[in-house]
């Protein structure tokens, strides 16, 4: 057999080797969601291997700036980012094509090289919609030319790393996407189960008032009757004893006449006859009559206004109502000579807080959890509906009544009501 014949069958022997080892690479490459790192790993290990270069990176290259994402040398840990401005991946980014540089000492116009490396290839991570996002990056200590063969192989292994990269960041949008989707989802949830809970409310109230309707009209009609009967009897001459009794008899009437009142205007709808107020004008024009009510002739009633105006959309009967309820408890919490402080606050910019502050005794944090509830009260005498009427006017309002109470500070009471216009001084 001649020298020449020899020699192509050692040449193809070669040949084959080499596509052995390259479909041997490419079948072990594995790629699963969320191990992108491993999967681009043994891509530029294979790469160094398959073209016998010292080291080889896989980058991710965007808005100028390229992050290693894989390499076949240990680089140490921590995000390892780069400008692509006068370096080799620049050219390759920027041309959007292969480019092999022999010594790229002697071809500085391709770019720089990192130190101690002369040969250069470098392979554009191209995407199914053409768009570059990348690049493979093989670097040699010595100058080396690269034949096509090994710009080939290594276009084979970029394929790979680009789809596979593309994959990632699609699967990270996905779950990106599918996180808020799930996050709007359970938004949507509630607020549909706080609608139904709501609805259920009105519903529930709305049988409650009905019934209580016909039961306040049942009791009420005799009443009336005994409380004439009973006042007729102020006019005769009776001992001592009997005036008491009747005096007695005469206000636990009057008691349960309130109590009929309250009763039905927890029970009834809240319908409001909604007009916009200035909070600070509202209260001043409320404190009049408020500190001429019993509770709070020997009080200091001091209220702190807020600047700039603030306007509210409320029913003001109903708002009247509802502090002077509250103002009228917190008067009833302190001894004569004591402050009650009424502050408006603007801290939120979407809603503002109308504080009524005592120093009486603290309210134990179990009791203040049930004071809106119908019925319970701490007082000897209280019907327990107070702060419950409260309540229902300011969530028709949508707004918020919230207490709070600890030794230090005393015990406040804020409603929280949405603004409707702000005002600035010029």
């Amino acid at each position: 057999m001649s020298k020449t014949s020899d020699d192509e069958i050692l040449l193809h022997n070669q040949t084959w080797q080499r596509e052995r080892q390259i479909i041997a690479r490419l079948s072990s490459l594995n790629y699963r969601t969320g191990e992108l790192g491993s999967y681009l790993h043994n891509i530029a290990c294979g790469v160094s291997e398959l073209i016998g270069v010292d080291w080889t990176v896989v980058t991710f290259c965007q808005e100028g700036f390229e992050t290693v994402l894989a390499s076949s040398l240990e680089i140490g840990e921590g995000e390892h980012v780069y400008s692509l401005h006068g370096l080799l991946t620049g050219t390759v980014i920027q041309m959007g094509q292969s480019l092999a540089v022999e010594d790229a000492q002697k071809h500085p116009e391709y770019g720089q090289a990192p130190e101690g490396y002369c040969a250069y290839l470098g392979i554009p991570l191209r995407t199914a919609e053409s768009e570059v996002i990348g690049t493979i990056c093989s670097f040699n200590h010595q100058p080396r030319d690269f034949k096509k063969e090994d710009i080939q192989i290594v276009e084979l292994f970029a394929e790979r790393a680009a789809t596979a990269i593309d994959n990632y960041h699609l699967y990270q949008q996905q779950c990106q996407f599918n996180h808020i989707l799930e996050a709007e989802v359970e938004k949507r949830t509630a607020e549909l189960q706080a609608a139904q809970a709501k609805l259920l409310e009105q519903e529930r109230l709305a049988a409650i008032g009905e019934f209580a309707a016909i039961i306040v009209h049942e009791i009420r009609n005799p009443l009336t009757t005994m409380i004439m009967g009973l006042k007729y009897f102020r006019k005769t001459i009776l001992t001592e004893s009997a005036q008491e009794r009747l005096a007695l008899a005469l206000s636990e009437a009057s008691r349960l006449e309130r109590l009929l009142s309250e009763i039905l205007l927890y029970a009834k709808p809240q319908v409001l006859q909604l007009c916009e107020l200035d909070v600070n004008q509202f209260i001043h024009e409320l404190l009049v009559c408020i500190r001429e009510m019993p509770e709070a002739l020997e009080r200091q009633i001091e209220f702190i206004p807020v600047l700039p105006t603030i306007k509210i959309l409320g029913d003001k009967d109903k708002l009247k109502q509802v502090f002077i309820n509250i103002v009228r408890n917190a008067c009833e919490a302190v001894v004569p000579g004591d402050v009650v402080k009424w502050k408006v606050d603007c801290s939120h910019p979407d809603k503002v807080c109308i504080n009524v502050h005592n120093g009486g005794e603290p309210i134990p944090s179990e009791v203040i959890a049930k004071l809106s509830v119908p019925f319970f009260s701490t007082k000897p005498c209280g019907t327990g509906l107070g702060l419950a009427i409260t309540k229902r006017i300011v969530n028709a309002h949508n707004g918020e009544l919230l207490i709070s109470s600890d030794l230090l500070t005393g015990t406040t009471v804020s409603v929280q009501l949405p603004v409707v216009l702000q005002l600035s001084f010029d």
